[in-house]
């Protein structure tokens, strides 16, 4: 990829961007020298494997490696041998090799992307060599004396001998005999020996050895001779200190010398990591994605943006002077098969040259697998060779003008070319003869488009605009402005050309208004019914713009309603199944009951009989109870369970002559089971004893306890055919809108609301007030959880002061 057009496209800003998110001067270095990929599958690497890299951030984990800034001076001291490295940067190391340790574990615990993967399978652990650096050297860069036990047998000599060395002096400098000879009473090193400081005249007065003098030459350094030999010993065991320390540095800084490929290995992926570290850095300020990699010859960028638009991306040149961030509208760039090129026109400071410029850094950004900030679905070609003309390149060294100089780069352009490849020309034909330019601009285009490139182009000229509607393979685009003020909306428009509006704008920006007319006076006829079809042509589609406007709020506008209407349904057929659950509970419960009394009744009977044959005398032949016998029994049994029937049609009709059935039913018939206010089918018929179907459950009953329908007093059935499910007859049931609960225990309290809610449910009640009181507020807390977490519950609160406040819960209900 040419240098020149990735300076015109300030692809290096980008590097710099990318510099700015890198944490180590490794990866600052790498994304340096970034370059875009020419293969398409190198491509298609590089974007997945910094969409991989995005995706584990979100996720899970960080990719922030921590390094000292002096990493080079660190990397060239472990080259030479028998160097150490100091405490800091041995701090440092351990805390670079440490944190890409974390790093590379937590993308092998992630797992995903296996190129990514494979990075950290080049991390290695230094625990051992990072554990004994932190032993042996404090944070603040102080060697411990937990470092070697060597090390702290000589500090603490060490540490009795000056003490031993500094009160002797100390004695000297309070002695009555020598204190008047002193300039100062204090004890002072010089060149790693104490001293005392004594007035120069009196220099003979204390044996001793000068260590110097002050700078007025009044005061002189002397190490009395008293404390020669204790200074000596003080010296030797500073000079074994020093020994021990340099040794165990070397030590330290030889672990990692040892291990120098495994090393070199880790600091390659530190640099690749942070590299990617920066890349999703950029891709979360940009919002940007990776796009699809295609090879049929397309640049299709949809909702693209510049990335350089912004203050935070492109760096800020003049702190004193901070510029805002533009507002970045964004643009489709498209050139689809079989098109090959786009002449792009327009109003002045409309937006053009950002565009031409936004195709190809976008495109050198996603082929050095940065994500760029356009949505989903866009895809583009890589490029083997890209060229920019864009600016004024005149050079007066070289003799040569705007014109020449764009010339001079179209014929270098057309010598290198090598496909595919993308063509970026910026007003092109200008700089000569209008009528000569815009023919050879033409000729430009349709040259670089036969031989294979894509070409994008700029242009004010009217014939190129004639050119690029009238010719196969090249497609127009212009960016629209407002019609009323001229002022520009920096949105592209596809398949017509755009004015170019110079009188508007000059007129905008101040021009007198006779120089304004006098210009339109001096165009010709064809230009001005050029201009003025232009103009036609901008106000159609400024009319078709506000229509689209206008049917996309429309659109959202009833898919916000369908989608109101979908959730609607949604709580309509949970509350129905919560309706229908409960019913079938009721049901159940009922048939439970039932069964229960049946059984006792069966056992009271049972028991009767044996007495009474018991008092006949007649245990072993039961058949000979005497007939009133048997009628009593008969006759307790009939009113037995009777009763169960009346329970079981609690809240039934009490009777229905009209609906009553007098025949059996067919097999298969629905019928109304009035005990238990449900509709059943039949399964089978045995006299007058007939099996029905209730919701699942089989239950025997009797013929006189069936109906042909429900009773229309009951009737909540909805069986015409435009409605969406037949619903099982139940009796209009009516539910309290308040349920107190003042006094109960939290078990009972839960089960007795749950209850409530069905209840009211049911009643299509859609608020309803619980009150439970203060108490210790253990209640109060396990319903409102209770309502939180039920299914139908809408919303809960407490309830206002005049209803409770505190005492009381507010609960609504979903529709």
């Amino acid at each position: 990829m040419q240098g020149t057009t990735l300076r015109t496209l300030e692809f290096d800003r980008v590097r710099e961007a990318l510099g700015r998110e890198a944490l180590t001067p490794l990866g600052r270095a790498r994304v340096a020298a970034l370059a875009p990929a020419t293969a398409p599958d190198a491509v298609r690497a590089a974007l997945a494997l910094t969409a991989a890299a995005s995706a584990f951030v979100a996720e899970t984990g960080s990719l922030a490696i921590s390094s000292p800034e002096d990493l080079d001076t660190i990397l060239a001291v472990l080259a030479i041998d028998e160097q150490p490295l100091d405490p800091l940067a041995l701090l440092g190391l351990a805390r670079l090799t440490d944190s890409a340790d974390d790093v590379a574990t937590g993308i092998r615990r992630y797992g995903g992307d296996a190129a990514l993967t494979a990075i950290a399978g080049r991390v290695a652990s230094f625990d051992a060599e990072v554990a004994a650096i932190r032993r042996a050297i404090e944070p603040s860069g102080d060697v411990s004396d937990r470092a070697s036990a060597a090390l702290a047998d000589i500090r603490e000599k060490l540490r009795r001998q000056r003490a031993k060395l500094r009160s002797s002096l100390e004695t000297l400098t309070r002695g009555r005999d020598t204190a008047k000879y002193l300039q100062d009473q204090i004890v002072t090193d010089r060149n790693g020996r104490y001293v005392v400081v004594v007035r120069a005249e009196h220099r003979e007065a204390i044996p001793g050895i000068v260590h110097g003098s002050s700078a007025s030459g009044a005061s002189l350094y002397l190490e009395p001779l008293a404390t020669v030999s204790l200074n000596n010993d003080v010296v030797e065991l500073a000079e074994r200190e020093k020994a021990e320390i340099h040794r165990i540095l070397l030590s330290l800084t030889n672990a990692f010398r040892a291990r120098g490929e495994e090393l070199g290995q880790t600091l390659d992926a530190v640099a690749e990591l942070d590299e990617l570290h920066a890349k999703v850095g950029l891709a979360h300020k940009l919002n940007g994605i990776a796009p699809d990699v295609t090879d049929d010859g397309r640049i299709e960028f949809r909702g693209a943006r510049h990335p350089l638009l912004r203050r935070d991306i492109a760096g800020e040149p003049d702190p004193e002077h901070p510029r805002e961030d533009i507002v970045v509208i964004a643009s489709d760039l498209v050139v689809e098969p079989p098109a090959r090129a786009l002449v792009i026109s327009g109003p002045n400071t409309g937006g053009k040259t950002v565009a031409l410029k936004a195709f190809g850094l976008l495109a050198l950004m996603a082929q050095a697998g940065v994500l760029i900030p356009v949505d989903p679905g866009s895809r583009f070609t890589p490029f083997r060779s890209m060229f920019a003309d864009i600016g004024d390149d005149q050079s007066i060294a070289a003799s040569l003008s705007t014109f020449s100089a764009r010339i001079a780069n179209l014929v270098a352009t057309d010598r290198a070319l090598e496909l595919p490849a993308l063509i970026l020309l910026d007003e092109v034909g200008s700089g000569t003869d209008p009528v000569e330019g815009g023919a050879l601009g033409a000729a430009v285009i349709d040259h670089f488009r036969r031989r294979g490139a894509i070409v994008i182009a700029t242009t004010h000229d009217d014939a190129l605009k004639s050119y690029a509607t009238t010719t196969d393979g090249v497609t127009t685009a212009s960016f629209g402005f407002d019609p009323d003020t001229y002022a520009p909306t920096y949105r592209m428009r596809y398949g017509t050309p755009g004015r170019s509006l110079a009188l508007e704008i000059a007129e905008r920006l101040g021009m007198p208004a006779g120089v304004i007319a006098d210009a339109r006076a001096r165009r010709t006829g064809r230009e001005s019914l050029l201009a003025e079809h232009l103009a036609r042509v901008d106000r159609e589609l400024s009319i078709i713009a506000r229509d689209r406007t206008l049917l996309d709020a429309d659109r959202k506008a009833l898919q916000q309603t369908r989608d109101e209407l979908v959730a609607r349904e949604a709580r309509l057929t949970e509350r129905e199944a919560v309706l229908r659950r409960r019913l079938d509970d009721k049901l159940n419960e009922k048939l439970r009951d039932a069964r229960a009394e049946v059984d006792r009744i069966v056992g009271n009977l049972r028991k009767r009989a044996e007495s009474l044959a018991e008092q006949a005398g007649q245990q072993t032949r039961a058949s000979a109870l005497s007939t009133g016998d048997v009628g009593h029994l008969r006759a307790d049994a009939r009113a037995a369970l009777g009763a169960i029937g009346e329970t079981m049609g609690e809240g039934a009709p009490a009777d229905a002559p009209d609906t009553a059935l007098t025949q059996p039913p067919a097999i298969g018939q629905s019928v109304f089971v009035r005990s238990f206010a449900a509709e059943g089918i039949v399964r089978g018929v045995s006299g007058k004893q007939i099996d029905v179907d209730v919701r699942g459950k089989r239950m025997r009953v009797r013929l006189d306890d069936l109906a042909s329908r429900a009773p229309k007093s009951d009737a909540r059935s909805d069986s015409s055919p435009g409605s969406r499910t037949a619903r099982t007859s139940v009796p209009e049931p009516r539910a309290a809108a308040e349920l107190v609960l003042v006094g109960a225990k939290v078990d009972e309290a839960l089960d007795r609301a749950g209850k409530f809610l069905d209840d009211a449910l049911m009643a299509d009640q859609h608020r309803v007030r619980v009150v439970h009181g203060h108490g210790t507020g253990r209640l109060r807390e396990a319903l409102r959880a209770f309502f939180k977490e039920h299914p139908l519950v809408a919303s809960v609160r407490a309830a206002a002061d005049n209803e409770g406040g505190q005492a009381a819960t507010i609960v609504e209900l979903k529709e």
